[in-house]
């Protein structure tokens, strides 16, 4: 059995959780609600503010589905009362975000700035250089941990990190591995 899928999942307080016909999940919470379809070969029990996840058979799709419906119903009560965040960092002479409304103003060293408007319940945050020499943090929040990491990667993905110096957007997390530059000609 899958030690993540038999693992049941708390519901703390202010959180509703409700399961309809074909494994509609609906959560509400403080930060707000998410509905999601899950997979029909996966039974979902709710029962004294715990939610376990029941496999039908231990055929391989089964195995495979019952681990991951238990980690995104999780997901779906975390998003609802704490959130998911993802930290970026920007580095490069003349890189820069800014903020202008809830607009992400960024400059990457390209001829024009690149704005990016945040879809819904998704919120950008951006931080202080505490010196020159350090990175422009860049925070992604909302509470669909799906989208928040979408959202991160298509930020990443504008300027990916080069391998020689290092200019370009990173996760906060992630080593670039550094590669030496041209070596002098011997004589």
């Amino acid at each position: 059995m899958s030690r993540i899928g038999r693992k049941p999942i708390t519901v703390p307080k202010g959180v509703e959780v409700t399961i309809d016909k074909g494994n509609f999940v609906t959560v509400k919470g403080s930060k707000g609600t998410l509905t999601q379809q899950l997979h029909r070969e996966v039974r979902i029990l709710q029962e004294d503010g715990t939610i376990t996840v029941e496999r039908l058979s231990d055929s391989k799709l089964h195995k495979a589905l019952h681990g991951l419906t238990r980690t995104l119903i999780y997901n779906m009560v975390v998003g609802v009362t704490d959130g998911w965040q993802r930290n970026l960092e920007i580095n490069g002479v003349g890189y820069r975000a800014q903020m202008e409304g809830k607009t992400l103003v960024l400059n990457l060293g390209f001829s024009h700035q690149v704005r990016l408007d945040p879809p819904p319940d998704v919120q950008y945050q951006v931080g202080d250089r505490k010196s020159a020499n350090e990175p422009l943090p860049v925070i992604v929040r909302g509470i669909d941990k799906q989208i928040v990491g979408e959202e991160a990667a298509r930020i990443r993905g504008l300027r990916p990190p080069e391998p020689y110096k290092g200019k370009g957007v990173k996760y906060a997390e992630e080593k670039v591995r550094r590669k030496a530059g041209k070596a002098g000609k011997a004589r």
